[in-house]
């Protein structure tokens, strides 16, 4: 594997939302452009690396993907921590997993100590288009109510969209970057939780438990 030069960025997300939704398989669709439908659930969290090269610069992702079982709300918490942007995940075939969105959204609020942090809404198994439960306006509506910064409807079965929300993550963390180092050129010292210098020798992905 290549050595990251120290000059790339790495930003910390973490994915949340209902067990079941499909936040493993979009990521790993995403990350490994893999996809299988017998993922068990997660227990605790899953840990990947998503790298977006922007002006060439690597963008490195660190995503922390988090459990969505109830009785493991008061341990995941921890994990939204330094968290730099939040992809709040529902399942379009799942009416219970959308009306649990704004529980999830008041969790992310609460409990992330950084006041910027950026949210992105994502709808999984757009594929079971038959099955739909959840129509698109609705969720727009939601977005829009909420001032979240970015909605897509996604496939990991069919690919469709998987990749690109996590590259427009990037993006968005990229120039909200470019923004605040342009704001503060003047300063000597420039202190944020986020985002963080990648350190060298943190690349694999790795998987946990609560």
């Amino acid at each position: 594997m290549k050595e990251k030069s120290i000059s790339d960025l790495s930003f910390k997300i973490i994915i949340v939302g209902d067990a079941g939704v499909g936040k493993t398989c979009l990521t790993r669709r995403a990350t490994a452009d893999e996809f299988s439908e017998d993922y068990a659930s997660t227990i605790g969290f899953e840990y990947f690396i998503f790298n977006e090269k922007i002006n060439d610069k690597n963008v490195n992702l660190k995503i922390w993907d988090t459990c969505g079982q109830e009785e493991y709300s008061s341990l995941i918490i921890n994990y939204y921590r330094e968290a730099s942007l939040a992809m709040l995940v529902y399942s379009i075939n799942s009416k219970n997993s959308f009306d649990h969105l704004k529980r999830w959204l008041n969790e992310i609020k609460l409990h992330s100590n950084n006041p910027d942090i950026k949210v992105m809404l994502i709808g999984t198994k757009k594929d079971l288009e038959e099955e739909r439960k959840v129509e698109y306006e609705i969720a727009k509506n939601f977005v829009d109510e909420n001032n979240i910064l970015y909605f897509e409807e996604t496939s990991s079965k069919t690919g469709l969209n998987s990749k690109e929300v996590f590259t427009q993550a990037a993006k968005i963390l990229y120039e909200e970057y470019c923004k605040y180092i342009n704001k503060n050129k003047d300063k000597e010292k420039i202190n944020r939780p986020s985002p963080i210098i990648l350190e060298k020798g943190k690349e694999n992905r790795g998987k946990g438990c609560c």
